[in-house]
């Protein structure tokens, strides 16, 4: 039994697709999973508490506030004392009040206070689920981390076809198992170095040379390598993001310093080097703050160059990657730029893309890239970052696979 021992809560909201939760839960407590139940209002137009609380065993929670019950905070245990929670089904209303972090029923207080993993399947009619709010809703949910599993598209029991269908209760079961039981992954055995963010080059006490990068790309990329099992050493710049989890984290302020926290993490059998680092920095650092005086000139700040990152990893020798991803964001003549930067680099891939005014790309959410290796040019759609991290990821494993 692939679940012996865990401890799932499955959280029913109110939509047709509730009507598959009894087959769930029977396959859940087939895998030896103790599962426990909380049914909205809505959701009991649906499925009983009787037959939940039949299949599953346990009482099913329905009341945020049960007359005799709140002594023990229910809402705080039940959030704590699961393994993971799974919303399915999810609907558009749940989404929508757990984007907006809403708490004024069992299930959005629970799913609140939880510090567990979570797991949404959406089930709606096809025009809810492709409204910009929802869409909205689901992508500030995934950057929370909680996993989304589906919508399937089909013909729905409203008489349209589309996405918006639950998921299958057997892919609910695949993924619970994929999330607290996992197979070793393809990177398994596999040590990934990653760098991510910018880097500042301090001129004075008070001031430095940055970018606009927020990390957010070089951090999906990590999270997606130890997903597929890697050992996975990040380094950092000053970024807003928490550290991802499951991997050694080096935090990092200068080009030098990540420079050296690469070298120190070698060897490793790919390196990906994501962080937007910094060109130059100042020949001299300012003792005390650059004061501006009336009358007086700019001060002139002499530029030299940083280290080169990527190229020194990338270089011949015994602690060379056997693979070595390189990114290259430009504003103009991106594949030119890009194919010239993998070739004197020495780099094996270069993941590029176009950051220039408009695109929305350095600092958001989605990205556009196009993969130069040696064989040719792939583009890849606009896509949420942490898909384009899930593809390189895969495509890394692939490739390490193969040599």
């Amino acid at each position: 039994m692939r679940l012996a021992g865990k401890r799932v809560l499955l959280i029913v909201s109110g939509g047709i697709a509730a009507y598959k939760i009894p087959e769930l839960v029977r396959l859940l407590r087939g895998e030896g999973a103790e599962v426990r139940c909380v049914l909205t209002a809505a959701g009991a137009k649906f499925v009983t508490p009787l037959v939940l609380q039949t299949l599953s065993g346990h009482p099913v929670g329905e009341d945020l506030f049960p007359l005799g019950g709140e002594a023990e905070i229910g809402h705080i245990q039940l959030s704590r004392a699961a393994d993971v929670l799974l919303v399915a089904p999810a609907t558009a209303d749940l989404l929508a009040r757990m984007a907006c972090g809403l708490g004024n029923d069992l299930a959005s207080a629970v799913l609140l206070a939880t510090d567990k993993p979570v797991l949404v399947a959406p089930a709606m009619n096809v025009r809810m689920w492709q409204h910009p709010a929802t869409q909205a809703n689901v992508a500030t949910l995934r950057a929370r981390g909680i996993g989304v599993i589906g919508p399937e598209s089909g013909p729905m029991a409203c008489n349209e076809f589309g996405p918006g269908r639950m998921s299958e209760p057997e892919a609910l079961l695949a993924a619970l198992v994929a999330l607290l039981a996992p197979a070793p992954g393809p990177l398994a055995g596999r040590h990934v170095l990653v760098t991510s963010g910018p880097t500042h080059e301090p001129i004075d006490p008070v001031r430095y040379l940055a970018n606009r990068s927020s990390g957010r790309q070089g951090h999906a990329v990590a999270a997606a390598l130890a997903a597929l099992g890697a050992r996975v050493t990040l380094v950092s710049g000053p970024v807003a993001l928490a550290d991802p989890e499951g991997m050694a984290v080096r935090h990092v302020e200068t080009a030098e310093q990540m420079l050296a926290a690469c070298l120190e993490a070698l060897p490793a059998d790919a390196a990906v080097c994501a962080a937007a680092v910094a060109d130059w920095r100042v020949a001299e650092i300012a003792a005390g703050k650059l004061k501006k005086q009336p009358g007086a000139a700019a001060p002139r700040l002499e530029l030299v160059a940083n280290p080169d990152i990527l190229a020194t990893l990338a270089a011949p020798g015994r602690n060379r990657p056997r693979l070595v991803v390189g990114f290259a964001a430009e504003t103009a003549d991106l594949l030119a730029h890009a194919e010239a930067k993998r070739r004197q680099k020495q780099a094996d891939w270069i993941v590029a893309n176009d950051v220039g005014g408009g695109s929305g790309i350095m600092g958001g959410t989605e990205n556009e890239i196009h993969l130069l290796t040696a064989a040719g040019v792939e583009h890849w759609p606009r896509l949420a970052k942490e898909e384009v991290a899930r593809r390189l990821a895969l495509r890394i494993a692939q490739a390490l696979a193969a040599t």
